[in-house]
């Protein structure tokens, strides 16, 4: 095969091609990822908005792939860049770079076998159970059967049978009546359906790909469950990698509550004798006697009496699966339909009896600290019935992602918010990976684990390669330092004068991003009667109506909280003014933080700062770059909590934000805005 072009080159023409122009940033990535690829070395990249970090990492792993005939797995947390990549960068950039590589580039998006339609359960009518509340709720009842019947239709029309592509969407509930997981999958040797199978082609698409797009759970179930889901690869680019830890997370995330068990015990009917159902069945009604009496909260140690209930739930399930598949037998015998309903009966008992076991093993440790998982009981509202749920996670994913990610495969990992407190540490440690700071020791283990050694083979570099923004000439900072700090009250009385003044400023153009929904809801109530202009608040409409609304009318307001901060790009007049109520601290009461804050401080590291402040510098970081989305936007990114300028951390915390020109004044914030104000009417 000829020699290609450098990356350098490949980049300069691509960017003519697309009709842009090279940025310093793009270049200096893009030359750091080649490198780390060639030298096998992991790489972390900060790159701000508006650097073109997707082109800086797809050129040189797209001439990876070429060179070496080997794939490339590109990962993201959001739906949305998973889409712009599949559907517009890599596709402009398999043309341009036609030529000059010799041949188009290959891709594909992957994803999980519950994302697809299942043809096999779509056509044998396997229904789903139903949840204990929506057999009384006849609303609930008759929507999924909307839902359903909309979904059979667009069986009929769909190419890919992935859900993405499904608009409107339909609720998860009425989803699972058609899609199938991975351990519910006959398989495509036993399956009728096999040949045509919408997950099927995706992973034979992906398996030539020089490309592969997927998601971090993917990713995640990739690593966790040892079997191999993704194509073999030698290059993983994990993008939105901030994101990271929370996903994996997420997917080692295992709970039990009564109605799963009660779920399980009736998918199972007609499949087994009576006894081994009723067994289960007072399992079951043992468990949800001894949630009852227990309150919502951590559990450091076993309640009494609960060890013994969790044994008969463990001993009624596997009873239970053993009839169902006796050893020996096999799942896949019969007819299709009715090994499709075993199997997913034994899905559902094998998650009620490895959570059992998950739980009953868990204090096996008796020092907190060191424990795998953090076991907690949580207490929700659903339709006004409160559900029970004993939730297990794993107290760090550090040492999972060392071995399973970064031990089997180059990783570059890049965000616009990477350095947390000016350090990429305290993200890589959460990561696995040994902190490069000189002055560390074993303090900011927010993993709850030791930090690896140095000594050990594992290297990573790291690179910030800036904005294209002048943050300093194009946004102001500023602190609110004359309010009291915020309270557990809801918003005094002076914060929502100090927000009606802010956006009165501004005209509108006033993007809100609040610590609860309930404040959220408490302000937009309180200033839709003290405004002239509109203010929309999330939960009116969804989140991608609400956001072109907002777009579209520059005297509109748009009001929410965390899970707004990743889902808004407005560039250009239509957003001035950026205000965040409260410092983005996790939950007291969180009992997965919480469990690692207290790991950290039983090494003798401050939890404080590992876990908490980091959580929130995170969040803080993720939310004032809202403001800045192209390089002709000017604004305003105001903080209310006076915390910010007047307690110790506060330093830690702005070194984690955009180096935006700081403020404590509101007067000179008024005035500024009242300027933006004027010169974009």
């Amino acid at each position: 095969m000829p020699e290609l072009p450098p990356v350098s080159a490949l980049l300069a023409t691509a960017v003519s091609a697309l009709g842009g122009k090279e940025r310093d940033g793009q270049v200096t990535m893009a030359s750091a990822v080649d490198h780390a690829i060639d030298t096998k070395e992991h790489l972390a990249v900060q790159a701000g908005t508006g650097t073109g970090k997707s082109l800086a990492y797809l050129i040189p792993s797209v001439r990876h792939a070429v060179r070496t005939g080997r794939t490339v797995v590109v990962s993201t947390a959001t739906i949305a860049l998973q889409r712009q990549l599949v559907d517009r960068d890599l596709p402009r950039l398999s043309d341009a770079l036609r030529e000059p590589l010799g041949r188009s580039t290959e891709f594909a998006i992957l994803k999980g076998r519950n994302n697809y339609l299942c043809l096999n359960k779509i056509n044998s009518v396997i229904p789903d159970e139903p949840e204990e509340a929506e057999l009384f709720d006849a609303f609930a009842v008759s929507r999924l059967g909307r839902e359903v019947q909309r979904l059979n239709e667009w069986a009929s029309d769909t190419e890919t049978g992935d859900r993405d592509e499904l608009a409107p969407g339909v609720t998860d509930r009425a989803w699972r009546q058609v899609s199938v997981s991975s351990r519910e999958c006959l398989g495509k040797s036993r399956c009728p359906f096999g040949q045509d199978c919408y997950a099927e082609k995706a992973r034979a698409q992906s398996a030539q790909a020089d490309v592969v797009v997927t998601n971090h759970a993917l990713l995640a179930i990739d690593a966790i469950s040892g079997i191999q889901i993704l194509p073999e690869h030698d290059v993983v680019v994990i993008d939105e990698a901030h994101e990271l830890v929370d996903r994996v997370t997420g997917v080692a995330t295992a709970e039990l509550a009564p109605t799963a068990i009660s779920a399980a015990a009736r998918r199972c009917a007609k499949l087994i004798d009576e006894r081994e159902l009723d067994r289960l069945e007072e399992a079951a009604e043992a468990w949800h006697t001894a949630l009852d009496e227990l309150p919502a909260a951590c559990w450091d140690r076993m309640p009494d009496g609960v060890a013994a209930v969790l044994a008969l739930v463990r001993d009624a399930a596997w009873a239970v699966r053993i009839a169902l598949a006796p050893p020996g037998a096999t799942t896949a015998s019969g007819e299709p339909e009715d090994a499709a309903v075993r199997n997913q009966a034994l899905t559902a008992i094998e998650e009620v009896h490895d959570s059992a076991v998950r739980a009953l093993t868990a204090f096996d440790e008796p020092d907190p600290a060191k424990r795998r998982d953090v076991i907690w009981l949580a207490a929700e509202d659903a339709r006004g019935v409160t559900r029970r749920t004993l939730r297990m996670a794993p107290l760090s994913v550090g040492g999972l992602l060392r071995s399973r990610l970064f031990g089997t495969a180059t990783v570059v990992l890049t965000s616009a918010t990477l350095q947390i407190g000016g350090s990429f540490d305290g993200l890589a440690i959460t990561w696995g990976l040994p902190a490069q700071s000189s002055a560390r020791g074993n303090t900011a283990t927010a993993n709850g684990g030791e930090a690896p050694s140095d000594a050990e083979t594992v290297r990573w570099n790291s690179l910030d390669v800036g904005s294209p923004f002048d943050h300093a000439r194009s946004g102001i900072l500023y602190v609110a330092k004359h309010l009291p700090p915020p309270g557990r009250d809801g918003l005094a009385p002076v914060y929502l004068d100090e927000i009606e003044r802010l956006i009165t400023a501004a005209g509108g153009r006033t993007l809100g991003l609040f610590s609860s929904m309930r404040a959220a809801k408490a302000a937009t109530e309180a200033l839709r009667g003290r405004l002239d202009t509109p203010v929309l608040c999330q939960g009116d409409d969804s989140t991608g109506a609400l956001v072109r609304k907002f777009a579209d009318d520059p005297e509109t307001s748009l009001f929410g909280t965390l899970s707004l901060w990743q889902g808004v790009d407005v560039p250009g007049p239509s957003l001035s003014l950026v205000i965040l109520d409260r410092i983005p601290f996790p939950r007291p009461d969180d009992p997965l933080l919480t469990a690692r804050q207290r790991a950290v401080e039983s090494h003798g590291g401050n939890g404080f700062l590992a876990v908490a402040a980091n959580h929130a510098a995170l969040l803080l970081a993720q939310g004032t770059g809202r403001l800045l989305r192209s390089v002709d936007d000017r604004g305003v990114v105001a903080i209310l909590d006076s915390r910010l300028a007047t307690a110790r951390y506060g330093g830690y915390l702005r070194a984690s934000l955009p180096p935006y020109w700081e403020t404590s004044d509101p007067e000179v914030v008024v005035k500024a805005l009242r300027r933006l104000t004027t010169a974009t009417v």
